[in-house]
């Protein structure tokens, strides 16, 4: 491990910050040391209580004074973000999101199932270009140049649900257009985008904040992990990522500071939510659901899923609790069982969590509660294993909320779930459309001439141990990413060099044309199909050639693409060669697990992206090499770093069985 990293243990800057009970925390290095701090820990010793409760307030109060100044949470255009509970982080072409077959858009599908899942979602992040760019030299603003991209993202809005862009500030190697703030601004306005995601970044700069607030007022910017203090109050969201807490739940500083502004938890490899949904119940903030990680499955748990269905309708409803009411941490510290208490109007919500894998009981003192969780009574609350469980109290001659009936009516049908176990989601080999020895496309004049007819390298027959060597991204290879239970990858785990073996079997020959198609061959294709075109070189390969038009070519050919393994079994063998400029080359290894598509690249391409170790491989690779690329579609795929070849089974072109 570099530098001694252990990657099962939070490093010391994730950890929670200890609160000093005997120092002025108004004024003072240790008070600054606070303004840091991701959440403040609990008292080690459960007497100090009220002298730690005492400093958090008196923290609050000189962090108020050092910082508080306009504020963006004072323009109702911006209150939306203070009920942004739960937000998922959705690939553009999560399978969910996006019909292949189709080729549109169905956010309603992916709200459908966030509802039946997880209670329903309060925003989307729509991801769009890692961990695709850098495949060619488009920036990440050409990654959201989509047509029906903006008709999604009002059909999202329409369903109440908030619309997030990214913004990945370290996409520097790429071409240029205009400047960051002005193309990410009209990118807002184009898409109608709500807010910014601030990926790696903590907060923006200030000219970038003054273009985005001009382009959407209200706009929300959300910066990644520890947004500092004196930038609170223009940033009314910020992700709480891999925050490592105290035993007992601590408080999270920035939404102590500032009550309307909303974090999202999320430790995006765990399989286990329990902690962060702990943290973020006690705390009256919100949830990341992030199912699929740049192309790797760490789907939701039926337990955790359950947890956010019982939270939502309270944190909804009693969200003037949450950022109005007098908020006081650790009223419950009774083992297993932790709770906060939130008072508004006469009416305390209390909110319960349990530490343990059993469930555990609460008895409610004194007269007056209301549980809103079904099954729980008056006197006593059950708190599910590792879950979560709610009651108000009114006191007497007080207003009964409508919010107390309204939730319990929500929750009648969320019970708690028990089975934490992983569903593990398998990525399966997909069928081409046309396979070898079949007709072209009856829409397709066949070839007068095949382009394997003249050249081209035989792939014998016989079972092979073929070696493939990849750098393990965050996409994984073919069944996902290995980081599932470490606390947060980091290099040289995040993006180090693997290799593994496979064994496969080739069952008859395979004739793999010994050069991609040139652009040349490419233009008689188009002419073919009626899409004519200028003469193009015969040397050059062909590229921006979507995977589906690959396809196209090599059945109107006569013919297909190779599978990775015939790929790099033929590029072993004399007679193969690589056109120039060299460019990776599509493969008929299209793979799926239900929710991501990606197809295999081999060769290597002469363009490489500098700048970033984010950006998708570049330079010519070994033959050994792979790459895996998430399938884009709408011809996003199409690339001027990929073309192809393709090849014929001698055998069943025949008519034998081989």
């Amino acid at each position: 491990m570099s530098g001694g990293f252990d990657p099962l243990r939070p490093r010391e800057f994730d950890l929670p910050t200890r609160v000093p009970l005997e120092t002025d925390l108004a004024v003072g290095d240790a008070a600054l040391t606070l303004d840091d701090a991701k959440i403040f820990a609990a008292p080690a010793d459960f007497g100090d209580l009220a002298r730690w409760r005492a400093q958090l307030t008196a923290w609050r109060n000189g962090a108020w004074a050092r910082h508080l100044g306009p504020s963006r949470y004072d323009d109702g255009a911006s209150a939306w973000a203070s009920r942004c509970f739960a937000v998922a982080q959705v690939w553009l072409w999560d399978e969910l999101f996006f019909d292949f077959e189709a080729q549109r858009f169905t956010p309603g599908r992916f709200l459908a199932d966030a509802r039946g899942r997880f209670g329903g979602l309060d925003g989307i992040v729509l991801w769009h270009a890692y961990p695709v760019i850098g495949i060619d030299n488009r920036n990440q603003w050409d990654f959201y140049n989509v047509p029906g991209l903006a008709d999604a993202a009002a059909e999202l809005r329409a369903a109440g649900v908030a619309v997030f862009l990214a913004y990945m500030p370290w996409d520097t190697g790429t071409r240029r257009g205009g400047d960051d703030a002005t193309e990410l601004a009209a990118a807002v306005r184009r898409i109608g985008a709500d807010s910014v995601f601030l990926d790696t970044l903590k907060k923006a700069d200030r000219t970038l904040v003054e273009v985005l607030d001009a382009a959407r007022p209200g706009i929300g910017l959300e910066g990644e992990s520890k947004l500092t203090t004196g930038r609170i109050a223009d940033h009314t969201l910020s992700w709480a990522q891999w925050f490592a807490d105290s035993e007992t739940p601590g408080v999270l500083r920035a939404r102590w500071f500032e009550r309307r502004h909303m974090q999202h938890h999320i430790r995006r490899w765990h399989r286990d939510h329990a902690e962060e949904l702990r943290s973020a119940w006690l705390n009256g903030v919100g949830i990341v659901v992030w199912e699929v990680v740049f192309g790797s499955w760490v789907g939701w748990n039926d337990r955790d899923a359950a947890t956010l269905r019982r939270m939502l309708p309270v944190q909804r409803g009693f969200h003037r609790w949450l950022v109005e009411g007098e908020w006081t941490p650790l009223t419950v510290t009774t083992a297993p069982l932790v709770g906060s208490t939130f008072e508004l109007d006469g009416a305390t919500l209390l909110l319960l969590a349990n530490t343990s894998g059993s469930d555990a009981e609460y008895r409610l003192a004194g007269s007056g509660w209301a549980p809103l969780h079904a099954g729980d009574t008056a006197d006593t609350v059950t708190v599910p294993a590792n879950g979560i469980a709610a009651a108000v109290r009114v006191r007497t001659g007080a207003a009964v909320p409508a919010e107390i009936g309204r939730v319990q009516a929500a929750l009648a049908g969320e019970p708690a779930q028990h089975d934490a176990s992983f569903r593990h989601r398998s990525a399966r080999r997909m069928s081409a459309p046309h396979r070898t020895g079949a007709a072209a496309p009856a829409s397709l004049p066949a070839a007068t001439v095949r382009p394997v007819d003249t050249a081209a390298v035989t792939v014998p027959p016989g079972r092979y141990t073929l070696t493939v060597r990849f750098r393990m991204r965050e996409t994984g290879m073919y069944d996902g990413a290995p980081y599932v239970d470490e606390w947060k990858p980091l290099s040289p785990r995040l993006h180090d060099q693997r290799t593994l073996d496979r064994s496969v079997v080739i069952p008859h020959p395979v004739r793999v044309a010994a050069a991609e198609v040139s652009e040349a061959e490419y233009a008689r294709f188009l002419d073919a199909i009626g899409e004519h075109t200028e003469a193009r070189d015969p040397e050059r390969p062909a590229t921006k050639v979507t995977f589906a038009r690959a396809r196209e070519y090599a059945a109107w050919a006569g013919g297909r693409l190779p599978s990775e393994d015939e790929w790099q079994l033929a590029a072993t063998r004399p007679g193969f060669v690589r056109r120039t400029p060299e460019v990776w080359n599509w493969t008929e290894s299209e793979h799926s697990d239900g929710r991501t598509r990606f197809v295999m690249l081999k060769g290597g391409s002469a363009y490489r992206c500098e700048g970033s170790n984010w950006y998708f491989d570049g330079g010519v690779q070994h033959p050994e090499f792979s790459a895996k690329l998430l399938l884009p579609g709408l011809g996003l795929d199409a690339s001027t770093s990929i073309g192809f070849r393709i090849c014929t089974d001698p055998a069943t072109d025949e008519g034998e069985t081989g």
